[in-house]
């Protein structure tokens, strides 16, 4: 298996646990497969670093895995712990319509990409296709559940998707700036978690079907 179809093969399981993780009906789930689809991610890297020779991406797998693999997923299941709100779990969209969904938008960001013509990325489209899916794929995350900290693992799909997009586009990039995006997600996720939490004890509440106490 050549490089590119080793990178092409491995954004494709990306898209597959993307779907899993917004369709997971519990909240730690999730969180567990947020944790799986970071690994792929960072064997993406991987795969990419060797591909291009990129050595910085050696070092940014390595601090993806330690923030995306085991910090923002052991974050967010803690905080599933600590929170539990059985009726916002319901899924504001019901399941049969996200597979369909998640497939029209991979559909449309391949022929969004098909006419990009960047030799860096001649022959990684479909990489660059679901690079450009999970930004959509994380909007649905947030429209389709109720639950406000379910809502983070879109926040969380858009951060893999755009991860990517630098992998892909920007691989020689000096290893300060690429380990600076990784560490900013997890200290995004801290401070949405700690608003969840604010929500939560003074509301009893991680329904947003329910924070109309909130406007005005």
């Amino acid at each position: 298996m050549t490089g590119d179809i080793l990178i092409n093969n491995l954004a494709g399981l990306l898209i597959i646990t993307s779907v899993m993780v917004i369709g997971a009906r519990k909240a730690k789930t999730a969180a567990l497969l947020y944790s799986v689809q970071s690994f792929v991610l960072v064997l993406t890297f991987l795969a990419i670093a060797k591909s291009v020779d990129a050595t910085e991406l050696y070092h940014w797998s390595i601090t993806a895995f330690i923030t995306k693999v085991i910090a923002l997923p052991a974050i967010l299941y803690y905080a599933f712990s600590k929170m539990s709100d059985p009726q916002a779990d319901k899924p504001a969209i019901h399941f049969g319509w996200l597979i369909p969904i998640a497939g029209v938008i991979t559909v449309a960001s391949f022929l969004a990409v098909e006419s990009v013509q960047l030799p860096l990325v001649e022959h990684l489209k479909p990489a660059l296709a679901v690079s450009l899916g999970h930004f959509f794929l994380g909007l649905l995350c947030i429209v389709s559940q109720r639950n406000i900290l379910k809502q983070l693992f879109g926040y969380c799909l858009m951060e893999n998707g755009s991860s990517l997009t630098l992998a892909l586009l920007a691989n020689k990039a000096p290893g300060l700036v690429e380990v600076g995006i990784t560490t900013d997600a997890v200290f995004a996720v801290l401070f949405m978690v700690i608003l969840a939490r604010q929500i939560y004890f003074k509301l009893n509440t991680l329904d947003v079907n329910q924070l109309t106490s909130l406007k005005g």
